[in-house]
């Protein structure tokens, strides 16, 4: 099984100091002051999953999967509610994080919000922020991650981008005050190295773990393909994220 990867905290930034991530030559930063997200990130969408969704996320947390994003928008408050606490539970016996898309952390104390909004973010124990260019980067206030995409195309939004590549994730990644996961036609071991050489923290997938036919299998591949590459980025000295700093 492939452990998660964990990163170290620090105390907080001088008031008034807000910190800041920006990989250098797409290395990790020596220390972060907040846990985010890192490894792999499973975003959900029962719509594609290949078995019930509970029994998925199981599969990716045996694979070694820590962190997952439950999307389902669609669906009503109640069943919504009732899907986060089965997740949650499953989670919680590998000691993984249930983090819920939209401002409702459905009982839990994380959340994922769109790039239009809330600002500023609600609060709760970690928050993180979809952004795509540095116009939306700019925007962040107190939030704790980032997921920069798309990456590559992807099949879950087709005709969505353009398409960063790591060329354009790395770039980004240097505008971004607080750590971020690359996003966005993530599928094989060797796209997993290429974020990482870019400066993400972690790797958020979608179709990779929802269309498997074998969950486990697949999250251990790409878990131990992000092991094997930040194992390889030596950290240098950065500043640390402050959250709840301007």
């Amino acid at each position: 099984m492939t452990p998660a990867v964990e990163l170290p905290t620090v105390p907080a930034p001088a008031p008034g100091d807000r910190g800041g991530f920006r990989p250098s030559e797409g290395r990790f930063p020596a220390k972060i002051r907040v846990r985010a997200p890192t490894g792999i990130v499973v975003l959900t969408d029962r719509r594609v999953a290949r078995r019930p969704l509970a029994e998925v996320v199981a599969g990716a947390a045996a694979g070694g999967a820590r962190w997952v994003v439950l999307r389902e928008k669609d669906l009503p408050r109640p069943e919504r509610l009732a899907l986060a606490a089965e997740l949650r539970a499953i989670l919680a016996d590998v000691g993984g994080t249930l983090v819920v898309a939209g401002p409702d952390p459905l009982d839990g104390d994380a959340v994922h919000l769109p790039a239009a909004g809330p600002y500023p973010p609600p609060a709760v124990g970690l928050v993180g922020r979809s952004c795509h260019d540095e116009a939306e980067l700019a925007r962040l206030t107190t939030e704790d991650y980032v997921t920069l995409s798309p990456v590559w195309p992807t099949r879950t939004k087709p005709g969505y981008g353009p398409a960063l590549h790591p060329s354009g994730l790395r770039r980004l990644i240097r505008h971004s005050p607080c750590p971020a996961l690359a996003l966005g036609g993530i599928e094989t071991p060797e796209q997993v190295g290429a974020c990482v050489a870019a400066g993400a923290v972690g790797v958020a997938v979608l179709g990779a773990i929802m269309r498997a036919d074998d969950p486990t299998t697949a999250a251990t591949t790409l878990g131990g393909a992000f092991a094997e590459a930040a194992s390889t980025v030596p950290p240098i000295p950065q500043p640390s994220t402050g959250r709840g700093q301007q």
